[in-house]
């Protein structure tokens, strides 16, 4: 069993790449599950009714009461999932604690990412995982680790799309830098739409969206991109080629992440393979 685990909120790029990933590999005939680890401030429901609707199923989604065989491999689609679930440990119950450390103690298959630089080699010593092999995107991470490898969406499980426009602008507010970003140009974008959640740091006098969404593809006209901090892997710009929606990219062109990689790279379909070849590098060294 390939267990994805996601300690992330459900509104998540990587939440979603981790269900795509999985529907690939067990379109393959491969065993694989996504396990959530419910952030503290969210419901398994909640986690549902993200996926429910953006795709056309939802399944193998399972939770902490689960079980671990000791050939299982854990697979995390972003270094931060380790991170986070170290960072917040203490908030979560026995039961997720447990699992947590069950799933992090054995073989590990790590996609490299630097958002919590400094913290993650702290989280890999806490669970301390038997073998780790990295996967990375290289043209992203150009001094990262591992193999490379592309997260990509499976747009073949998105449900069919139907514009239904209630705003031009659409921005990206999911946390609180985010959402200052965003504040500074608002003014200059009257006919917007800013997707985040409903917490404190949020200006009500702005057309916040608050997710989780039904479709917010089918939302807007065109999609402002203001982030300037680092951007593993930005899904939204891959969703606009593919739905030709339009973007402005509204930040500073010299920055290298994956908004920049992203922003001039073709869509490609999902590849599993350095997934598969990460699984048997570790049934090798065990």
């Amino acid at each position: 069993m390939i267990n994805i685990v996601v300690s992330s909120k459900p509104v998540d790029g990587l939440f979603y790449y981790s269900y795509e990933y999985c529907s690939l590999l067990n379109e393959a005939k491969i065993d694989a599950r996504v396990v959530v680890i419910c952030h503290r401030k969210f419901t398994r429901n909640d986690y549902y009714k993200v996926i429910e609707n953006k795709y056309i199923h939802c399944k193998n989604i399972v939770f902490e009461d689960i079980e671990i065989d000791s050939k299982d491999v854990t697979f995390i689609l972003g270094r931060s999932m380790l991170t986070l679930a170290w960072q917040d440990f203490d908030q979560y119950t026995e039961k997720q604690k447990s699992i947590l450390r069950k799933l992090f103690g054995g073989k590990l298959i790590s996609v490299y990412s630097e958002n919590h630089p400094t913290k993650y080699p702290i989280a890999v010593d806490f669970f301390q995982p038997a073998n780790v092999v990295d996967l990375c995107d290289t043209e992203v991470y150009l001094k990262g680790v591992g193999k490379h490898f592309e997260k990509t969406i499976n747009f073949d499980i998105y449900k069919p799309h139907v514009d239904n426009i209630k705003f031009k602008h659409l921005f990206l507010g999911t946390n609180e830098r985010y959402y200052k970003t965003v504040e500074k140009v608002i003014k200059d974008y009257p006919d917007h739409g800013i997707l985040t959640y409903n917490e404190d740091y949020v200006n009500k006098d702005n057309n916040n969206v608050f997710v989780p969404v039904d479709n917010i593809m089918s939302m807007f006209d065109t999609y402002v991109y203001t982030k300037d901090t680092f951007d593993p892997a930005p899904r939204i710009f891959q969703e606009c080629k593919h739905f030709n929606k339009p973007v402005i990219y509204l930040r500073d062109k010299s920055i290298h992440d994956g908004g920049s990689v992203y922003w001039h790279r073709k869509i490609n379909k999902p590849n599993i393979g350095p997934i598969i070849e990460a699984v048997k590098e570790l049934h090798d060294t065990i």
